[in-house]
């Protein structure tokens, strides 16, 4: 696509500084074989006053062969935004396969919704308004469902990224894979306090120090820290 080839995406996010360097990696890796309802979301999307929000395409794509490697068909998101990773699972998992997505902004999950419609993978996805918390609790307690899952993404208030790990451990199965996005916080999590720019001196900052920390010493999961998008950590339930 013509415009793709003039899209400036901040270098911001992750490790790659140049835009350059990143829009090589989109144009001759990622939208060569990104699906059209994908590329049409991402135009939707990138009108959207909070456009940032969404998932970045190589995340995306990344996110596609991790569902391919688990062969995924129950997967969970916390976080929806108007759906690209939401859209990216759909049209991955098989046609029987099954999504349980969360996000308390329905409004901005129905911007991308006759796109999903129209992919023809609306069946696929439960979209629940509510927090998350709550809704994973009641996943928990009917006992069927723990280590039925074989994969989450979560991408949503980072308060609770620690309260949310414990309970999709026991929801994913062993083997199972659970991706937490913006684990780099802009790469100030890299920083001395002092030379952070205030614009990300946010509590998140302090939160996701604190979940990386976790999940490092966490004997139950083997992770990756990937420099895609705003980072992202992959962790595999090993027990």
């Amino acid at each position: 696509m013509e415009n793709e080839k003039k899209e400036v995406p901040r270098p911001d996010k992750g490790l790659l500084q140049s835009p350059e360097l990143y829009q090589y990696i989109l144009e001759s890796s990622v939208y060569p074989n990104e699906p059209e309802p994908l590329k049409e979301l991402r135009a939707v999307t990138a009108s959207h006053p909070r456009a940032s929000m969404g998932t970045a395409p190589d995340a995306g794509q990344m996110m596609s062969m991790l569902l391919q490697l688990v062969d995924a068909k129950r997967t969970i998101e916390i976080g929806v935004f108007t759906g690209y990773s939401l859209l990216r699972t759909a049209l991955t998992i098989p046609c029987d396969g099954k999504i349980v997505a969360v996000d308390l902004n329905v409004d901005t999950y129905e911007i991308g919704l006759p796109i999903i419609r129209k992919a023809g993978v609306e069946h696929k996805i439960n979209f629940i308004q509510s927090e998350a918390l709550p809704v994973l609790d009641k996943l928990l307690e009917t006992s069927e469902n723990e280590g039925s899952f074989d994969f989450a993404y979560v991408d949503a208030d980072k308060i609770n990224y620690l309260n949310y790990h414990e309970r999709l451990l026991k929801l994913l199965k062993v083997g199972g894979v659970v991706v937490y996005d913006n684990t780099l916080w802009g790469g100030t999590v890299a920083m001395p306090e002092e030379h952070v720019a205030e614009e990300w001196k946010k509590p998140g900052r302090q939160w996701t120090l604190e979940l990386n920390k976790f999940l490092v010493s966490d004997s139950r999961i083997q992770i990756c820290l990937a420099p895609l998008g705003d980072g992202m950590t992959i962790c595999k339930r090993l027990i």
